[in-house]
């Protein structure tokens, strides 16, 4: 039987608009149950309501600052749905630890950057400055602790010269929107998603061309 899973967003939804099209496919271990936003502009909320799917916003303005009881209506509107899986997806809000306890080892993030490096905001700039070679998007179960939940999986992107905090995150999104899917899946099915070749890597630089090696220790 397919397990019911909710996106949270908080704007224009595109890992929810993957993980919707991953879940139209006859075979998908997960159905969407529900898409709940904080945010009644999310345009993400569009996009799940031209899909037919239940789509409703709890605004986080409309509780005054009372965080306790905003995420206990986000609570009881994911149970009235049956929900069994939580995803979030740019949900931008940090969550006490009454929502994250209440779906404990049942809710999942996507983050830009390879975890443990680069917890919390502005993650491609930071990996920019901190001259790392290679930087990516990570799947992790949500805990209390913000970003540091056991990771589920983890995609990888060369940084390039000339990169840009805007050019290096649109690589990453495009990684984002493939490993989320193998990832809900794989968990939903609970079972292990499948593993890479023993030898595949992503170096960067790349090595150094064999043909040119040479050259440089020929004799001259």
């Amino acid at each position: 039987m397919k397990r019911r899973v909710a996106i949270l967003i908080s704007g224009r939804g595109s890992n929810m608009a993957a993980l919707l099209d991953a879940a139209s496919v006859p075979d998908f271990p997960a159905e969407i149950a529900l898409v709940l936003s904080n945010r009644p502009g999310a345009a993400g909320l569009e996009r799940a309501r031209a899909a037919r799917l239940p789509a409703v916003c709890i605004d986080h303005r409309d509780f005054n600052g009372d965080r306790a009881a905003h995420e206990a209506a986000i609570d009881q509107a994911l149970r009235t749905e049956g929900t069994e899986i939580v995803c979030l997806a740019g949900y931008m809000r940090l969550m006490t630890p009454f929502l994250v306890g209440a779906w404990r080892g049942r809710m999942l993030n996507i983050h830009p950057s390879l975890l443990p490096a680069f917890p919390g905001l502005d993650t491609h700039a930071r990996a920019l400055a901190a001259g790392v070679k290679l930087h990516g998007c990570t799947v992790h179960v949500v805990t209390e602790e913000m970003d540091a939940g056991p990771i589920l999986a983890q995609a990888a992107v060369p940084v390039l010269p000339g990169d840009t905090p805007d050019s290096l995150a649109a690589r990453v999104l495009c990684q984002e929107h493939m490993i989320y899917p193998a990832a809900l899946a794989a968990f939903a099915a609970g079972v292990a998603g499948p593993n890479p070749a023993a030898a595949a890597a992503l170096a960067n630089p790349l090595p150094w061309p064999v043909a040119h090696h040479k050259t440089l220790q020929d004799p001259i």
